[in-house]
């Protein structure tokens, strides 16, 4: 059974890694699903940054239409994470909220007519459920002129502790298997190592960067270390590399088909 020390810690960690992800997958969802290249965990590599700080701030998901998606996995996934989200901090709120309706630290429940603290979208949710989580201001605070007022919020009850746990824990499995970086290793199609031609794997983690290796061993002269089974391999600084001499490498290969 997960002690309530390691709810905390692992549904924190959930969580952070959901926030960390989101302008990932906004970004998926207006990408068609990943070609065998490059595959999705290295395509960013390839893609302008500029662009992203607008795709976060844009309205919550289930605020929007959506008028063509190009990834439905990746659209299912992020509405997934908002309404696990958003109803988790409803049930929070209404458990332990005690903060005045003028605190901008209060979770508002929406209406008819007005969505709350929903509009705030993905990221407030997840801060906010995580400072629940945390057990965050749940003291007494002292006013300007020495009063104490009571706390904004209760401490968690065990059992919403555990559930809170278990929906961070499954928000963020379900954001990095869309975005393939569950634990996996996958080989690279249609791509061979452009020093010795060997095989290309790459491996993922979601509390890991993507890592790729060559499947040639210590013979191969990729101008990168080995890693502990003695294969070459790129981690996340020298990926952008790997991703340039591949792409060499494609490109004299249909020039030379062309010839």
């Amino acid at each position: 059974m997960t002690t309530d020390a390691t709810a905390r810690r692992e549904g924190a960690a959930a969580l952070r890694t959901v926030r960390e992800q989101w302008g990932e997958l906004l970004l998926a969802i207006e990408t068609p699903p990943a070609e065998p290249w490059p595959p999705r965990q290295l395509s960013h590599l390839l893609r302008p940054a500029a662009g992203d700080e607008l795709l976060v701030e844009r309205a919550p998901l289930v605020l929007r239409e959506h008028p063509a998606p190009a990834n439905l996995d990746a659209l299912d996934a992020g509405l997934y994470a908002e309404r696990q989200l958003f109803d988790l901090a409803d049930t929070l709120a209404a458990a332990v909220q005690r903060a005045p309706l003028d605190d901008p630290r209060r979770w508002t429940f929406r209406s008819l007519t007005d969505p709350g603290s929903r509009a705030h979208g993905l990221h407030w949710a997840a801060v906010w459920v995580e400072g629940r989580l945390l057990d965050e201001d749940t003291d007494p605070e002292q006013q300007l002129d020495g009063t104490l007022t009571s706390a904004p919020f209760l401490p968690l009850p065990e059992y919403l502790l555990h559930e809170a746990h278990r929906v961070a824990r499954a928000v963020e499995a379900r954001v990095l298997r869309v975005l393939g970086l569950d634990v996996r290793a996958m080989p690279i199609p249609e791509r061979a190592c452009p020093w010795c031609a060997g095989d290309l794997l790459l491996h993922t983690g979601p509390e890991e960067p993507p890592v790729v290796t060559c499947s040639t061993g210590p013979s191969c002269t990729a101008p990168v270390p080995y890693d502990e089974h003695g294969r070459r391999a790129w981690e996340w600084h020298a990926l952008p590399a790997l991703v340039v001499a591949l792409d060499t490498v494609e490109q004299r290969a249909e020039g030379a088909r062309a010839t």
